[in-house]
């Protein structure tokens, strides 16, 4: 027998060349307009294309069970049809036309897919109910040891649901022409099932797939991005004083290590889930918001926006019932939009194997201070975050880090302003202060 040696190849799928330089946006539909319809979201594309986000993510726009729904509304990840739109959010050729509308300005647009469970009334029940997960007395079950009482678990074990389920994910990509889909808890449906599920999306277009779990083997086949869930911990345990720099060290560590050279970390100061269970962004990260928003940007992945951040929304959204973001014009929206404008222009801040990786940059500090570099062929990107509550004077020792840059966030203002970092000379960092320098 003749045995290769050869490396196969980590990641045997492209990203869609739309996705390297991209930032995702979430939509809450219910909650982004007084109306909370898939019409009145549209009227915010223009916006949002001007923001310069490239993806939409919109929240499960499927109709939702009745039976054991929490709250007025109930949950969107409660699934009643997979192939409805719930009535409350419009009707499927509402969501062709906001998916139309979305393309016609250069955006792309995911769908919330749930296919570990569905709701105690989905359709499935009465045609299908071999299909579902069973307790020790053959009755149906949610997920064990999670309070998710209004959904009943579905069995993959089925070859016949896998085809159904896949077949489902697919109709959507040919009659409505969404570019992928973010898949809830993908770390409990078997990854062979979304490998197909990849396979078969791409024979009908190149589409993008976004893991709610944090594991290298669904980079392998399936999936271009997964949550960075533990950067984003271990940010919130350094800002509010529970962890050193250390803990963020490890993401980095284990990231550049242990996951592939191509895959995509999603990386988010908020979302759904945190700002309706943990809290809004400034309870989460206090004084170093700013810095986790820019550190989000600048690292290997790619950023996301909560619905709401840019106009600096400070309130919990509630979950199982209608409430409303306030819009207004905030100092955030300049800053995230400089930032995507940036990532989107420098190559070095691209995603996976098209970006340039982080090349960590020791200091004399340490303890508090990350500080790396990010360099291809054409660009070069410095940066240094003061992840403490104290001002600190630190100097960069031996690393790719010296030359001359412009400082993205001058002092006066400007974008021009150059600055030169010499080894050991030492550089001020106010309390939560970071640098943004581009070669």
């Amino acid at each position: 027998m003749t045995h290769s040696f050869e490396p196969a190849p980590e990641t045997p799928f492209e990203h869609p060349s739309w996705s390297v330089n991209a930032t995702i946006y979430q939509i809450n539909t219910r909650h982004f307009t007084p109306e909370g319809t898939l019409r009145a979201a549209m009227a915010h594309l223009p916006r949002l294309a001007e923001l310069g986000v490239g993806i939409l993510w919109l929240m499960p726009v499927h109709e939702i069970g009745e039976v054991n729904r929490k709250g007025g509304l109930g949950s969107p990840y409660a699934v009643r049809d997979y192939y409805s739109v719930s009535a409350e959010l419009g009707t499927v050729e509402d969501l062709k036309d906001f998916v139309a509308a979305a393309h016609d300005l250069g955006l792309k647009v995911i769908l919330d897919w749930v296919a570990n469970h569905t709701a105690w009334d989905n359709v499935l029940v009465e045609q299908h109910p071999e299909w579902y997960s069973r307790d020790w007395k053959g009755d149906f079950r949610p997920t064990p040891w999670w309070d998710w009482d209004d959904i009943i678990d579905l069995d993959h074990s089925h070859a016949e649901l896998r085809e159904w389920m896949t077949e489902a994910m697919a109709w959507w990509v040919r009659e409505v022409d969404v570019d992928g889909y973010r898949c809830d808890v993908a770390g409990m449906v078997p990854t062979d099932f979304w490998e197909t599920v990849r396979a078969v999306l791409d024979e009908i277009k190149p589409v993008f797939l976004l893991a709610e779990w944090e594991a290298r083997d669904l980079h392998h086949r399936a999936f271009d991005m997964t949550y960075g869930w533990s950067w984003n911990d271990a940010l919130h345990k350094i800002a509010h004083g529970k962890a050193d720099l250390e803990a963020l060290r490890v993401y980095y560590a284990w990231d550049a290590k242990a996951y592939q050279r191509d895959s995509i970390r999603m990386l988010f100061v908020s979302n759904h889930d945190k700002n309706a269970w943990e809290g809004t962004e400034y309870e989460q990260f206090g004084d170093a918001l700013e810095a986790a928003i820019v550190l989000s940007v600048a690292s290997k992945g790619m950023p996301l926006i909560h619905n709401g951040q840019e106009a600096g929304m400070d309130k919990r959204l509630a979950f199982f019932d209608k409430d409303e973001i306030v819009w207004a014009e905030h100092p955030m929206r300049d800053l995230y939009a400089r930032l995507i404008r940036l990532r989107r222009d420098t190559r070095a801040l691209w995603s996976g194997k098209h970006g340039a990786p982080m090349v960590p940059v020791p200091t004399t500090a340490d303890d508090r201070v990350l500080a790396f570099v990010r360099q291809d062929d054409d660009t070069k990107v410095f940066a240094a975050f003061n992840l403490s509550p104290e001002p600190v004077s630190v100097a960069f020792r031996e690393s790719p880090a010296p030359g001359r840059y412009r400082d993205f966030f001058a002092p006066d203002g400007s974008d021009g302003q150059t600055v030169e970092i010499v080894e050991g000379e030492p550089v001020e960092l106010g309390p939560w202060g970071y640098r943004l320098l581009i070669g």
